[in-house]
Parts: structure tokens; sequence; C-alpha cells
């Protein structure tokens, strides 16, 4: 991969244009995990992609986000603290670096932070681990506001910590608190002040983000929680439809649901649950059950039992990483499954790979926990890979893997590169041309 610098140099879904070029939220604008740019190449080789800039980062399992000309993102630089640094999107020099206190208690895996950063309208908003939540001024980083939701709630932390990418949508930034005992697993903020405008639930939390849909014509808020997933209004917190979601052993849903072209199927997928589909109502906000397929367990899967990596629906089809690592093609009808591969990613538990959609083509680029960028063809036929090149180590310690290490931070695309992060740096990869 060469150097040109120094060595440290869905119509449904969202009324937003997707042709912009930030990422400025988890999964890109709408939350899709859909490239839209033009120009992108065809097929890429190892010396064709182009590291920009590489800045110094500390651990974590927070992705990148980029917005105007900020790349953003979390980590933890010791036991104490955690940070939201943001840096140059041209030179990946730092810009600011917005450092607290946050011991971690009873948290698994307890490296970094989870969530994303959001960007909206000037502000940066933030969710650390054990619920420091933050509202910054995304160009210098000072202070709006902040909430303690352990100080605020009677939060039963995940064993994971929280991991929720804030949401903004109208007034409100929405995430899930956690809070069972105080009817506030959902909770929305107001994003100037920070003060409560509602609360709903009393489930355990998922670590699933939430996400706005559309249904008749009427936004509609889907949160995932650890038992049920509710179609909701934004702004008031009403539920128009909820099916329930419970858990044979424990919550443990992360890839968030994925939605069709036209946005009248939804679809689910749990590591030990497997998966479900859900038929939305395309005239007014409602939603009923199609088909529900698990397996014996864990190893022995059926549909798919997806853990980290996100799946998606095109044509008719869905595609997703399995429990181990396997790549699958499902009929979206009835579950069934098409084909397995198990190109992408070696055979692991939780093996991982970020599979982010070219609009508008049956290709996908994905970046493994290997640290490799891929470039594939995903079709009822099968897996077809066109090009793949290492651009970053995996550092993260899993015992489970050969190496001893992962990389599980979720890539950004955006203004024609891929943005990446490990637990040492953040790259820039340029892939379009300039």
């Amino acid at each position: 991969m060469k150097a040109t610098l120094p060595a440290l140099g869905f119509l449904l879904v969202l009324a937003t244009d997707l042709g912009a070029a930030d990422w400025p939220e988890f999964q890109g604008e709408g939350r899709q995990n859909i490239w839209t740019e033009q120009g992108i190449p065809e097929s890429f080789t190892a010396d064709s992609l182009e590291r920009v800039w590489s800045a110094p980062v500390a651990a974590g399992y927070s992705g990148p986000t980029a917005a105007g000309d900020g790349v953003f993102v979390m980590d933890r630089p010791d036991e104490e603290t955690e940070r939201v640094v943001c840096v140059d999107r041209k030179s990946g020099k730092s810009k600011w670096i917005h450092a607290y206190e946050s011991r971690y208690t009873d948290v698994g895996y307890g490296y970094g932070p989870r969530a994303c950063v959001t960007i909206a309208d000037g502000r940066a908003y933030s969710l650390g681990t054990m619920g420091h939540l933050h509202c910054l001024d995304a160009e210098t980083g000072a202070v709006v506001w902040a909430r303690d939701l352990r100080a605020d709630y009677e939060v039963d932390m995940p064993i994971w910590g929280l991991t929720n990418s804030p949401l903004v949508e109208g007034d409100h930034v929405i995430l899930q608190a956690s809070a069972p005992a105080d009817g506030a697993t959902v909770v929305a903020l107001d994003r100037n002040t920070g003060e409560e405008k509602w609360r709903a639930f009393d489930d355990k939390a998922s670590y699933v983000a939430p996400v706005m849909i559309e249904q008749g014509g009427t936004r509609v808020l889907v949160a995932w929680t650890g038992e049920r997933i509710a179609g909701m209004n934004a702004a008031s917190g009403e539920v128009y439809w909820e099916i329930p979601t419970r858990p044979t052993k424990m919550p443990i849903n992360v890839p968030g649901p994925a939605l069709n072209e036209d946005g009248t199927r939804m679809f689910l997928s749990v590591f030990y649950d497997g998966s479900k589909m859900i038929a939305l109502d395309p005239e007014k906000p409602a939603a009923e059950l199609l088909w529900a397929r698990a397996g014996i367990n864990e190893r022995k899967t059926d549909a798919l039992h997806a853990m980290i990596s996100p799946p998606f629906l095109r044509d008719g089809h869905v595609y997703g990483i399995d429990s181990y690592g396997q790549t699958r093609c499902l009929d979206a009808k009835s579950g069934d499954r098409i084909w397995e591969d198990q190109t992408a990613i070696p055979h692991g538990r939780w093996a991982t790979v970020f599979l982010v959609r070219q609009a508008d083509t049956d290709r996908v680029w994905a970046v493994t926990e290997q640290g490799d960028l891929l470039l594939a063809r995903l079709t009822p036929s099968g897996y077809e890979e066109i090009s793949r090149a290492k651009i970053i180590e995996p550092l993260t310690p899993l015992n489970q893997r050969p190496n001893g290490a992962v990389m599980w931070a979720p890539p950004a695309f955006a203004n024609g590169c891929v943005y990446v992060k490990n637990d040492r740096e953040m790259i820039c990869v340029r892939i379009v041309p300039e």
C-alpha cells in the first residue's frame, strides 16, 4: 500500500440526501451502512490504496465518524480516563480532545468505549461505556452539556457496558439508558440542554442503537431493547407497535435491524436466538412478525445467528455473517439458506466482518476483524471476492484467535476514503482517486 505523505503522515428510511460525503453517525447517514459516493473503483490493489494519514489514539471499540472537517472517535488511554477525540479530516492532526474520568466496573472486555460519536448541527454527542453522556461543540470540543446516566438513573449495567450511539432526531437525542427499575430503558433528552423529555420500558437493555424509519409518511423511531422491538413516536415516546424478542439466555442483540429497499420488511438476528422477519405496514405505523427461526445453539445455527457483523436485505435476500464467521445468503421470504461461504473471515467464535453496501450495486465493501479491506460481490449465486488488502493491524486482545487479537471498531466510508481504528492509531486510506 503506497504512502504519498510521510510515514505518520433508502427511499423510505430517511428523507436525507444520501449523496453527501459525510459519515456523521454510526453506520453513516441514516444508519443504513451504504456508501453512496461517485467514482468508487470497481477493484483495487494494495498499491492503489493511499494511506493519507495516521493519528495516534488509544484502545476501544468505538469506530470513526466523519463530518465537516473533522473525524471523531472515542478511546480509553488509561484505566481512569475516557476521551472524545477529533482530528483534522485532511491531515489527521489533532483538533481537540475532551477527556473525563471514567473507571470501568463490572464490564467485560473493558478495553474502551463502544459507541460512535454522532455529529448533528455542529454538535458532537458521545456516550461512554459507564454512562457518561456528552454534548460537545464539534469544532472546538467545548462542553455544551453533560450527564452521568448512573447518577441520574438506576442503571442496570449490561455485561458489556453501554454501547448505544446516540440518535439525534428533531429536538431530541435518544438512546438506551438501561434503567428498567426507573422505566427508563429508552430515554429521550433535549438535544440542546440534556433535560429528559420522555422515558420508556422496564426491559433489560440491549446493545442496539436506535434508528429512524418511515411508515405511511410518519417518521418512526425503532428501539430494540433486550426484550422487545418497538416502533415509537420520537417526540413523545408513544408506542405505535411492538413485538416481543425475549432472549433464551441473555440480551445479546448487537447489530441493528436491517430494512429492505421499500421499507416493508425488517430483519433481526441474534447470536443465541437466530432470526426474525417483521412486516412493516407501508400505510401506517404498524408491524407484525412474519417468521422466526433459530438453530439448536450458537454453533448449530439455522437462518442467521449474527453477533457483531451487520446483516442487510437486498432483492428479496438476506446477507450476513453467522456466529462463527460464515457468510450466508437467505431467502427473505422463509429464512431458508441459499448458500454459505467462509472466504471473508476464518472460522472463529464471533468472527466479525463489517459489511457496507455500495449503493445501487451488488457489491459490498468490508473491513474484517483482522484489518483487511475487501471488496466482494454478494448475489444469490454466491460470494465473489474482487479485491483484498491489509490496511491495519488488529490489536484488541482476544484469546480465541490464533494471533490473539481483533479489530472490532466499525469503519467509516466518506470523502473517497475509509477511516479505520485499532488500539494504537486511526488511519485514513484513500480508495477513490482524487
